[in-house]
């Protein structure tokens, strides 16, 4: 079984109808302050800049030296970038957007 297809349990589905339903950054921001760490958030977070910065053409250094992310980290993200689900470019595509209306 593909490892997805054993992530997606009723429990996961729950968490998604969950997240899908929030009305708001503040709603969802109080979400993950009660689910996680706030390590784990700013790592989170941290990880969509890296992903941002990948696909800028950053080199992994100069993301090292911005971020403070690992090496490996990088690669992750890197490697999800190119072979993942999509996550990553959905999120970088609403950023662009944003960032384009904010102009």
């Amino acid at each position: 079984m593909p490892q997805t297809a054993q992530l997606r349990t009723p429990e996961v589905d729950a968490l998604l109808r969950v997240l899908a339903s929030l009305e708001n950054e503040d709603e969802i921001f109080a979400l993950l302050e009660d689910l996680f760490t706030i390590r784990e958030i700013k790592e989170t977070s941290q990880r969509l800049l890296v992903a941002k910065y990948l696909s800028e053409g950053k080199s992994y250094s100069a993301i090292e030296e911005a971020t403070g992310m690992s090496a490996t980290t990088i690669a992750r993200v890197s490697k999800c970038l190119s072979y993942g689900a999509g996550g990553y470019q959905i999120a970088l595509e609403i950023l662009q957007e944003e960032d384009a209306s904010a102009k």
